[in-house]
This record gives structure tokens, C-alpha cells and sequence, in this order.
């Protein structure tokens, strides 16, 4: 009987950097100071549309009152009942997330489009939101740009990023990489995070502006110091490589650590791997561990790869192969083709899992096209167990199979 072994070795994340794509809603966070309320209350009570508005931040906030969402729709309402915009766009954002309200997407729908009728901003971008989103009316692309526009216009910076994000992926209106920087930067000269990793994204890529990843660099750490998670990704990942500043290791752990803790997969599974090999850090395979099972159960491949590893080799874990094939499983569902290999020899030498040469022979020829000579050769020394038609129908699986899962070259 032939022992097949495994690829025993860490994967980092792939290094590519994606840009956010979370729409952005505006939730309307200005506030009231607490020394005027009882003058508030009493020029709410008397039918003051903007007192009342006001009044409903208060108890939205808790800030001078006790915080009570369900009184602050109430007065919410009666100074939308009256017209005031910001007051319908704020009901149709409780509405949206059954903020003292029951949640009621078609009700949100309803008071964003009349404070979006009268030119308010916000509510222009939520509408346009709800658009894209399908939410509480038919998704609709091409509206969701107008209103975006129409926000984005009145330099509304959550409009700016979202007319950006439909500029770069050509959702709503032609993809154009430049209007899509064009939008980006506007929001970002506002200080919007989101738009300004963006922006970084595009600088670090070439996409819309000329390749210059020191420009990469500069709005990645803007975005990153007011926590987002992407940006303190990528700049970790800058720093690593040296790509845009010197390359500084202690600098990038200390970024993906930021992201990390903040729950970013990539970040995880790469201070898990810098853990596992003792660079920068000193080497703690349990704390690699702990950081890749973050990831992993976050759905990350290559750190669902990375646990199992740990598992079937007995590093920072007691070694245990039925766990560490449940881990390779996960990984290999979602196309990661070491996983795949992993898996399939765990089938040939019945480790982890019964001792099966068809699945062995399915997950292997599954990771065999990326993987080399050792893993075409592993899958031929299996395939000679089988009958020449075995092999033909698990072949006619795996084309099966790949028709309807993702396919990773990690």
C-alpha cells in the first residue's frame, strides 16, 4: 500500500488589495446641546417642526433626556407630518432598522423618497440605497445612480463614495475607473474613510489615476487611522512589502494587528502565519492558532487550510486528523486546492476519515490542475485502484462539481 503525503505549508492571504464595497447610509448624527431642552420641550409641544426634529435626536441620543427611541419617532413624526425633511429622512432610517418602530422597509422607502423630494441629501443617498439594495422597492441600478447624483451633487459625502463604488463596477451607469476616482476623491477630501482606502486602492493598482503606490500609501494611512479595517490591512501589506514606503516588519505587524483585532480576516490568518514562523513576533504556534481560527471561522479559506494544518501536524494543537480534515473540508469546498489535495490524501490513507480511494481520487484530481508535478502524480498512483470507467465518472464529477463551485490558485 502506498502512503501519500500531504503540502505541508502556511498560506498568507492572496496579496491583491480589494477595494470596500459597503454602501454607505447616512444616519443623521448631529446633536443637541443639553442646556437648552427645556426650552426644546416646550417649543416642540407649541408645533415647532425643527424643535420637534431636535427633540428626536435628544432621545434618540439620550442627551439631556433618558434615551427612548420609540419617543423620538414620535416626535420625529409629527415634525415629518409637517414637512421637515430631516425629520422624514430620520423616520425612514428607524423604519429601516426598527429603531422604535417595528422594521418596515416599504415605510422607510416611503419617508426617504418625501424628504428626497424636497432635496434632502441624505435621504437622496438612503434612497438610492434602498435602490441598489432591493429594499422595501425593486432593486434598480440605474436609479440608485440618479439619486446617488443627485446627493453626491450637493456634496454629500456618502453619495460621493457610493456614485464612486457604481463608477467602479459599472453598477447603475458605464464603468468609468476615472469618474469613479473623480467621486472617490471628493468624498475623500471629506474625510470619508471608506472612500479614502478606496482611493489608495486605486493609486495602488492604477485603476482611474496613474500606479503610484507612495500616493497608495498616504491615503491608506488616512483611512487607517480613523480605524478602517481594509486600510489597516493594506497598509500592513504595503509595509510588508515595501511597496510605496520602506519595507518595515515591525511596522506591519503592529497594522495588522489593528485590523486583526478589529476582526479582519486577511489580517488574522497573516498574524497567525507571521506567529507560526516566528517572524517579527516570537513564535507561538497556539497563538497562530487562535488568530487563524478567527479567520477561519469567518469563512476564510486559506486560514480554514492553515487550522487544519495545525491540526494534522500537531503545532499549537494536539494533533487530531478528523479535525484536521473538517477544516481541510471547509477549505476545499470553497476551491482552495491544497485543502483539495489535503483532503483527498486523508481519503487514500483513511486518516481523519474512512479510507475511500473514489473521494480521494475526486478531491485530488480537483486540486491536481494547479498544484504540479506531485499532485498530478499522487492522483495517478490513486487512479490506478480504480477501473478505467470509475475513473472516467469521478472525472465527470469533478467537471460537475467545478460548474457550481468557486475555483482559488492559492
Amino acid at each position: 500500500m502506498r502512503f501519500y503525503g500531504r503540502f505541508l505549508l502556511w498560506l498568507l492571504p492572496i496579496l491583491f488589495i480589494l477595494s470596500t464595497t459597503t454602501l454607505i447610509a447616512a444616519q443623521n448624527t448631529k446633536q443637541t446641546p443639553t442646556g437648552y431642552t427645556a426650552t426644546l420641550i416646550k417649543q416642540a409641544e407649541s408645533g415647532d417642526a425643527k424643535a420637534q426634529f431636535n427633540l428626536g435626536l435628544m432621545y434618540d441620543t439620550g442627551r439631556g433626556v433618558p434615551k427612548d427611541e420609540a419617543e423620538a419617532v414620535r416626535w420625529w413624526r409629527k415634525a415629518a407630518d409637517q414637512g421637515d425633511a430631516k425629520a422624514q429622512d430620520k423616520l425612514g432610517v428607524a423604519y429601516a432598522l426598527g429603531n422604535g418602530v417595528p422594521k418596515d422597509k416599504a415605510k422607510a422607502v416611503v419617508w426617504y423618497r418625501k424628504a428626497a423630494d424636497q432635496g434632502d441629501a441624505e435621504a437622496q443617498n438612503n434612497l438610492g440605497v434602498a435602490y441598489h439594495d432591493g429594499f422595501g422597492v425593486p432593486k434598480d441600478d440605474a436609479q440608485a445612480a440618479v439619486w446617488w447624483r443627485k446627493a453626491a451633487d450637493q456634496g454629500d459625502a456618502d453619495a460621493q463614495h457610493n456614485l464612486g463604488l457604481a463608477y467602479d463596477n459599472g453598477s447603475g451607469v458605464p464603468k468609468d475607473e476615472a469618474e469613479s476616482v473623480r467621486w472617490y476623491r471628493k468624498a475623500a477630501d471629506q474625510g470619508d474613510a471608506v472612500a479614502q482606502h478606496n482611493l489608495g486602492v486605486a493609486y495602488a493598482d492604477g485603476r482611474g489615476v496613474p500606479k503610484d503606490e507612495a500616493e497608495a500609501v498616504r491615503w491608506y494611512r488616512k483611512a487607517a487611522e480613523q480605524g478602517n479595517v481594509g486600510a489597516q490591512n493594506n497598509l500592513a501589506l504595503m509595509y510588508a512589502n515595501g511597496r510605496g514606503v520602506p519595507k518595515d516588519d515591525v511596522e506591519s505587524v503592529r497594522w495588522y494587528r489593528k485590523a486583526a483585532e478589529q476582526g479582519e480576516a486577511n489580517a488574522q490568518v497573516s498574524l497567525g502565519v507571521m506567529y507560526a514562523k516566528g517572524e517579527v513576533v516570537s513564535k507561538d504556534e497556539a497563538e497562530a492558532v487562535r488568530w487563524y481560527r478567527k479567520a477561519a471561522d469567518q469563512g476564510l479559506a486559506v486560514a480554514q487550510f492553515n487550522l487544519g494544518l495545525m491540526y494534522d501536524t500537531g503545532r499549537g494543537v494536539p494533533k487530531d486528523e478528523a479535525e484536521a480534515a473538517r477544516w481541510y473540508r471547509k477549505a476545499a469546498e470553497q476551491g482552495n486546492a491544497l485543502a483539495q489535495y489535503n483532503l483527498g490524501v486523508a481519503y487514500s490513507n483513511g486518516e481523519g476519515v474512512p479510507k475511500d480511494e473514489v473521494e480521494a481520487y475526486f478531491w485530488i484530481n480537483l486540486g491536481a490542475s494547479t498544484l504540479g508535478e506531485k499532485a498530478r502524480s499522487t492522483r495517478d498512483g490513486v487512479g490506478e485502484g480504480l477501473t478505467p470507467e470509475k475513473r472516467l465518472e469521478v472525472q465527470e464529477r469533478c467537471r460537475e462539481w467545478l460548474k457550481t463551485h468557486p475555483s482559488m490558485h492559492d
